[in-house]
């Protein structure tokens, strides 16, 4: 068997009741390679996370822990990990076992028949909530359709990673990386996996609507500039309506007896154009947003303390 170091990286967030098992299951499997390293980025968590993954760090010195001062986010734990894993190829995973374990031979398996990224695609979970399930189905079609990037419907942020894959993601220095985006648009050899996944151990998402709205904003900003153009677009056709509107106006005022304007549709068009014109500073805004949060250059994390003692503890 080729010697290889196999990294899995896992941010969590209050998954105090989810690690000890996670971990004996990770261990099982990656016992049969040569050498392997399993990364926790503590996102911030206000339970026993971390003292729980400190404790099996003390038993076990394969298994590491990254603890932020706060919460930065998925996404950032996520890079975080990415940036201080060592192997020849890193698997990311969520800490919930949602992520079935056992499918990491198969995806290293496909790893070394050549493929630099192998991605999983859930199957359609039947405990997701219906409104859950035709959000987040809406939202990959549209990203699809203004991007050049095409994201399948149940990717996740389960996947390998090869190494030269994971030096080009820690060259790219987007303060809000979107990591189902911006692995795919990389070009790498890549192959998906769907898998069936398991029933949360405890606990309950992280996720909150918001925080899901969020997520869709920044990827569809990450990718696009078409709502952009939309705007654009837009603005000219309510132009059109207003010019169709003042002509209506005046060819009644000069051939007809109707000259008394009417309560409704003067509001109307102001509603609607008002409308129109908030959208589209909407858009732009948010683009601006990005822009200035990029411009200020923070880290995008600050570590507390870590058992690596690699790099800079704020990136």
């Amino acid at each position: 068997m080729k010697k290889i170091k196999v990294s899995v990286i896992i941010p969590i967030y209050n998954e105090e009741n989810n690690v000890d098992l996670l971990t004996e299951k990770l261990v099982q499997i990656l016992s049969n390679y040569f050498s392997y390293e399993i990364i926790f980025i503590d996102d911030g968590s206000n339970d026993n996370t971390l003292e729980n993954v400190k404790k099996i760090n003390k038993i076990n010195k394969n298994v590491h822990y990254i603890s932020f001062t706060r919460n930065f986010g998925h996404q950032n734990a996520l890079k975080a990990g990415l940036d201080r894993a060592t192997g020849e190829c890193v698997i990311s995973m969520d800490g919930d076992l949602q992520h079935p374990p056992e499918l990491i031979p198969d995806m290293i398996e496909k790893w070394q028949e050549g493929f630099e990224i192998i991605y999983t695609i859930r199957k359609d979970n039947k405990s997701a909530s219906f409104y859950k399930y035709k959000t987040a189905s809406l939202f990959y079609k549209f990203i699809n359709m203004i991007s050049d990037v095409r994201i399948l419907q149940g990717s996740a942020d389960f996947r390998l990673l090869d190494r030269s894959v994971v030096e080009e993601i820690k060259n790219m220095d987007e303060h809000s990386p979107f990591y189902r985006g911006l692995i795919p648009w990389t070009g790498f050899r890549q192959f998906g996996i769907k898998y069936s996944p398991n029933h949360r151990h405890t606990g309950e998402s992280k996720y909150s609507m918001k925080r899901m709205f969020l997520f869709a904003m920044g990827g569809i900003t990450s990718f696009s500039v078409i709502p952009l153009r939309l705007a654009t677009f837009l603005g000219f056709g309510m132009a059109f309506f207003g010019f169709v509107i003042g002509l209506k106006a005046v060819i009644e005022y000069l051939f007809t007896e109707r000259t008394v304007p009417g309560w409704t549709s003067t509001i109307m068009a102001i509603v609607l154009v008002g409308g129109v014109q908030l959208i589209i500073l909407g858009i732009i805004g948010e683009y601006l947003g990005r822009m200035f949060i990029e411009s200020k250059k923070r880290p995008h994390y600050i570590i507390r303390e870590n058992s690596l003692h690699k790099q800079s503890d704020s990136e």
